[in-house]
């Protein structure tokens, strides 16, 4: 775990804690460590979940998958970002989505009944922690709003220059990398892959964007 400090220090989870604090916070949280390969999934649905997970290295996608298998990607988790917080919150509430590795992939666990409790000498960054856990939270509940306003669009174009356009804002430059790889793209809008690539296509061609793999440049056209 020694190798990952730096990674969980710059976390937003660990925001205001020390390294010193971090290697302290580790040992009270009781963290523990797994490493998954490509595609093995990490949770699955239905699992009951206690801790907070946090992205070693790798990514991890979390997936809403129907009877017949067919996939729907939600979000893509990156290193250092955190996920299964809110069930973990929710005591007994069964995880509506599973977490697949989209690569090798490390992850930490935090016990959450830990996190919430604070010491019995309540110090200051554990209280911290708290808080980061409640502002990642709330973000995350914006970010899901995002992702309803993209998939209110009614067409595959339209779902496009939504998501295209939170991204351009997020990054703040029209050239910018997504997470997702044409089929995971195609899975997060709820379109059809080949539909969406003859979109691209054509947006291309009038002038609208240039993309290479999952780097995109917008138009002001």
């Amino acid at each position: 775990m020694e190798d990952y400090i730096e990674v969980i220090n710059n976390s937003q989870l660990f925001a205001g804690v020390t390294e010193a604090e971090t290697k302290s916070m580790l040992q009270c949280l009781s963290a523990t460590t797994k490493e998954f390969v490509k595609n093995s999934y990490i949770l699955r649905c239905g699992d009951l979940v206690s801790s907070v997970c946090l992205v070693l290295a790798g990514s991890v996608l979390l997936v809403k998958e129907d009877y017949w298998g067919n996939q729907n990607i939600v979000t893509r988790i990156q290193a250092g970002q955190i996920f299964a917080e809110t069930y973990a919150c929710v005591e007994g509430q069964p995880l509506g989505v599973s977490a697949v590795a989209a690569e090798k992939t490390r992850v930490l666990y935090l016990d959450v009944h830990r996190i919430l409790s604070t010491c019995p000498t309540a110090c200051g960054f554990h209280t911290r922690m708290i808080r980061n856990l409640m502002s990642i939270l709330a973000y995350k509940n914006l970010i899901f709003n995002e992702k309803i306003t993209h998939l209110s669009q009614r067409t595959t174009r339209s779902k496009l220059l939504s998501y295209l356009s939170a991204e351009a804002a997020r990054c703040g430059s029209a050239s910018f990398d997504i997470a997702f790889n044409r089929q995971q793209l195609a899975d997060y809008l709820s379109v059809d892959r080949s539909a969406m690539s003859n979109e691209l296509c054509k947006m291309r061609d009038e002038g609208l964007l240039r993309f290479a793999r999952n780097h995109f440049e917008l138009s002001g056209q």
